[in-house]
């Protein structure tokens, strides 16, 4: 899977996002300008020593990410989709982007891709979720419908016994 974030202003929920992709073995997207830099410490911080885990690449704006990944299913997860993010059938090689925590993706790249155009149900008078709680929320449903392939499905060694 492919996890993009276009434009991210906050660095901590990158760093919390970075840290779910090394967790899920999903690819980090960033579309620039960024909010803050990579190696800020509150980035780094909230992805605690996942950072080196983590597949991760920069682009210098939408259309050179495109350039570099033709041919891609592309989802752009937004409050204005009519179609849910479980009304979807992910396949492993999908990207799914988030827009920045201000403003979401912008409205002239979600014309262009309204096929692609994706929610998170929410009670109507709010604005909008966390965007790493996002990420996390549209990201595990796509895992989950793959049945988590290649991950660990059972307790680890650290795991409570019940006997």
């Amino acid at each position: 899977m492919n996890i993009v974030l276009h434009e991210p202003e906050i660095p901590q929920n990158t760093g919390n996002i970075a840290r779910t992709c090394a967790c899920t073995g999903t690819v980090l997207h960033l579309i620039e300008p960024l909010g803050f830099s990579i190696d800020e410490k509150h980035v780094r911080r909230a992805g605690l020593d996942y950072w080196s885990d983590v597949e991760i690449h920069t682009y210098p704006d939408f259309e050179t990410f495109l350039q570099k990944n033709p041919g891609i299913r592309l989802y752009l997860a937004t409050t204005k989709a009519a179609r849910r993010y479980t009304d979807v059938v992910y396949q492993p090689d999908d990207f799914i982007m988030f827009g920045k925590e201000t403003a979401g993706i912008p409205e002239p790249i979600l014309k262009a891709h309204q096929e692609g155009c994706i929610r998170i149900p929410m009670l109507e008078h709010f604005r909008s979720l966390n965007l790493s709680n996002s990420v996390a929320i549209v990201l595990y449903e796509a895992l989950r419908q793959m049945d988590f392939r290649g991950m660990q499905d059972h307790g680890s060694p650290r795991t409570f016994s019940w006997d």
